[in-house]
């Protein structure tokens, strides 16, 4: 009997709903492993359909297309190693989340995902049926379980697998990012290394999915929580892993070790591949926004130019009679520091035209809020106008503590197909930009250095939609503001919570009320990538009519 395996990890990109790209990219890891020698190449969970395929699976032509995908592939890798591949499986009247062995042309084995997540961003239970408690399957030199992502989060079925015989775990993943989770999966895998005492390779997808995004971040562990290979986050990546026989078992050699991104790199690297994913799997090359001079747009431009590159990036201000000087200087320093293309269209000649035509029936009326409005949706007017002109894609720039009480104007700086910073708090902005002023990496298509103006960073915020206008007018200090933010949001405390914590009542109620009375607001916004564990859409489901206030 063989004493040595060796696996090839394909940490890869899927899309969504693109079988015939997804089964491309599977046969070209299986050349690449055969190349390499392997007797085993393994990919995430679903990959044949891309992950998470939502409703898209209760479509039986989908379905079906999916199976005969798998079927051909077993077909086509017949003379060579063992493919592992995820995907839908149809069973009478159910429908499984399943891994995929095939081996000498045919599906050798079936893995059907036996727990199924129902909470944040994931509903699996409504779209797939449980399947069994199943043991591991024949490699030939060795048997492998292979638990199927949420399955290794808990004892139950690595330890079925490891009692009936499995010398190796392989976890095929389709775990999405949010901050801080790599130390969250390692406790996980490593308690289920040292509960069944078998090395275990954990491999998850990579890539943006509309809100989502996979980090990738695979790893192996050997007995004890023993870390051997770490591979990218964030990034496509294969790497072989050679297993050998010892006296105690099977154990892997040590492999690559990938450099481990800290807290803030990954939010930016996440709010980068979000970015760039949505854009190219919806089949947009190019973005615009608007760049008011303001950090928050200054931000979007940096991340719109390291996801896309100068050349597919275009900013336009749109200044009004409010719009500061330092405003019309710190926008064009901004742009000037990324390299991409920068226009200016006025606002006041539209926006005098739609005073003057609303005029009759505003006459006698204080103005208000309503005439604040007129200029945010001019500007968005204007801004789906050159959109839909050039074919670029409108990103959206209001961050989650705007977006939390409805500090935007719907269909005026809420308009856009994206919002790279829709779940980053103000403060975490201003944390992001220094970041990246700081620190530079390869997988960056824009310039290194100071690419957000210090300028911009140091001044106080403020939508310049009236003379003077400051954010704080109207809002607690954004360091108070998201302070109580993530409480209210974040972490469900109550207003009773908050001032124990130290925060004025008032201000606590005030924010309460704006949460709630901006979800409609929230509902009709464009989608971001998803950094927290309470990022608003899945995370966070709330009714828009809604009466409910936290009196304690």
């Amino acid at each position: 009997m063989a004493d040595r395996f060796r696996l090839t990890m394909a940490q890869l990109n899927p899309t969504v709903g693109d079988i015939a790209g997804n089964a491309a990219k599977a046969r070209a890891a299986w050349d690449r492993g055969r190349a390499a020698g392997a007797d085993m190449v393994m990919l995430p969970e679903m990959f044949i359909t891309g992950y998470q395929p939502q409703d898209l699976v209760m479509k039986p032509a989908f379905v079906r297309r999916a199976v005969e995908a798998v079927e051909a592939l077993a077909a086509e890798c017949a003379d060579g190693p063992i493919l592992g591949i995820g995907g839908p499986m149809p069973e009478t009247t159910k429908l499984h989340n399943t891994y995929f062995i095939l081996k000498d042309g045919r599906v050798h084995a079936t893995t059907r995902k036996y727990f199924l997540p129902n909470f944040n961003v994931f509903d699996e239970v409504r779209v797939f049926s449980r399947g069994d408690m199943q043991g591991p399957w024949d490699a030939g030199p060795l048997r492998i379980g292979t638990p199927v992502c949420e399955d290794a989060w808990y004892p139950d079925v690595c330890e079925a697998m490891a009692e009936s015989g499995a010398e190796l775990l392989l976890v095929p993943n389709g775990s999405p990012y949010f901050r801080d989770k790599r130390e969250v999966r390692m406790n996980q895998m490593v308690a289920r290394v040292t509960e069944c005492d078998l090395p275990l390779v954990y491999l998850n997808t990579v890539g943006g999915q509309d809100d989502q995004v996979f980090d990738g971040g695979s790893f192996v562990l050997n007995r004890h929580g023993a870390l051997v290979v770490q591979l990218p986050h964030f990034e496509e990546v294969m790497a072989e892993v050679d297993f050998t026989r010892t006296e105690d078992g099977w154990q892997a050699e040590p492999g690559p070790m990938a450099h481990v991104p800290d807290s803030l790199e990954e939010d930016y690297n996440a709010v980068v591949l979000g970015l760039r994913d949505y854009t190219a799997k919806t089949g947009f090359e190019k973005v615009l926004l608007g760049l008011s001079g303001g950090v928050d747009s200054a931000v979007v431009a940096a991340i719109a130019v390291d996801a896309l590159g100068p050349g597919n990036v275009r900013c336009v201000m749109l200044p009004s009679e409010y719009t500061s000087d330092a405003s019309l200087v710190d926008a064009e320093a901004a742009a000037k520091a990324l390299g991409v293309r920068y226009d200016t269209v006025p606002i006041g000649a539209v926006r005098d035209a739609v005073t003057d035509t609303l005029a009759p029936l505003f006459e006698g009326l204080p103005q208000d809020l309503t005439e604040e409005n007129i200029q945010s949706r001019t500007r968005g007017l204007l801004l789906m106008a050159q959109s839909n002109k050039f074919g670029e894609m409108l990103l959206t720039t209001g961050n989650k503590s705007e977006v939390a009480v409805g500090y935007a104007t719907i269909y005026g700086d809420m308009a856009g197909g994206y919002n790279p910073i829709k779940d980053l708090y103000k403060t975490r902005v201003f944390d992001l930009c220094r970041w990246r002023n700081a620190n530079h990496r390869p997988w960056m298509m824009g310039p290194a250095g100071a690419v957000v103006p210090e300028a911009i960073i140091d001044k106080p915020p403020s939508a310049e939609l009236r003379a003077d206008q400051k954010d704080s007018d109207s809002l607690p200090d954004y360091p108070v503001l998201d302070g109580i933010l993530q409480m209210l949001v974040d972490d469900e405390a109550s207003v009773g919570d908050c001032v124990a914590a130290g925060y004025d009542r008032d201000d606590v109620k005030k924010v309460e009320h704006l949460i709630y009375i901006s979800e409609y607001k929230r509902f009709q916004s464009a989608p971001g990538p998803r950094l927290s564990r309470r990022a608003f859409w899945l995370d966070r489901r709330y009714p828009i009519v809604n009466r409910w206030r936290d009196e304690g």
